[in-house]
């Protein structure tokens, strides 16, 4: 059991020194970053081309996307100092921003329809 134990301890220390912590921390900044600046720059430019925005599915997902990016961010601190809780919430914001990101994509494949429909090319 002893070197079974130390196996375990060593290919964890092997993996621990790859940085695959720093990689998703990279990773996850840079997509909040994009993420969020297209929710902004979305609402923007339907109220710049209509003059108006449209309640629905598509504006209601990507603002919750954005509430459980900040979630998920926000657990961080705690997640560094070992809070298993924290952890679980960070876990489940990203779970639950993976589905509004589905529902993101279903429902504006049609809003992408239209805006091509009506679009004047030149």
């Amino acid at each position: 059991i002893e070197s079974q134990i130390s196996e375990l301890q060593k290919e964890r220390k092997d993996l621990a020194s790859a940085g695959p912590r720093d990689k998703h921390f990279s990773q996850g900044a840079l997509l909040a970053f994009i993420g969020t600046a297209f929710a902004i720059e979305g609402p923007l430019n339907t109220y710049a081309r209509a003059g108006k925005l449209f309640p629905g599915p598509h504006l209601y997902a990507g603002a919750g996307l954005v509430v459980l990016w900040a979630l998920a961010a926000s657990m961080v601190p705690a997640m560094q100092k070992g809070n298993d809780a924290a952890r679980t919430v960070h876990i489940g914001a990203n779970l639950a921003g993976i589905g509004l990101f589905g529902w993101q994509v279903t429902s504006g494949i049609p809003i992408l329809l239209k805006v091509v429909e009506f679009t004047k090319w030149p």
